[in-house]
């Protein structure tokens, strides 16, 4: 099993997240199913986010004078960050997700648009 220094090495790209895969019930610790119609047309899974990215980049459009060829001293990239945390119970569409083996464990990396719904144990309240 990876360790926490592992993951720290890991650099999880844009609006993807790192999922170690739940291998239990088709439901979740709250008993929420999902509908027949929806898992016959699709494969659903469910894991815990193991790591997040920094989300969707935000262009840098505080420059009257935009021209590219101009060096700017903001050239630092800003991200829109996701809703995914480390450590929430995901279920998401396997259809977009990649599977990879890190370590001879199986994980997948999952855009963040095909989450479908998290679950958390901690509940904050400026969300």
């Amino acid at each position: 099993m990876p360790s926490d220094t592992d993951f720290e090495k890991l650099i999880v790209v844009g609006d993807r997240v790192l999922i170690k895969p739940k291998s239990a019930p088709e439901k979740t610790r709250g008993g929420l199913l999902l509908p027949p119609g929806y898992s016959e047309k699709e494969a659903i899974q469910s894991g815990y986010v193991v790591k997040v990215g920094p989300g969707y980049p935000i262009p840098n459009l505080q420059d009257d004078d935009f021209e590219p060829w101009k060096k700017s001293g903001r050239d630092e990239t800003r991200y829109m960050p996701l809703q995914a945390r480390t450590g929430d119970l995901a279920i998401f569409l396997q259809k977009g997700a990649i599977e990879v083996l890190y370590h001879n464990e199986r994980y997948f990396i999952v855009p963040h648009h095909s989450i479908l719904l998290l679950e958390r144990d901690d509940i904050d309240e400026d969300i």
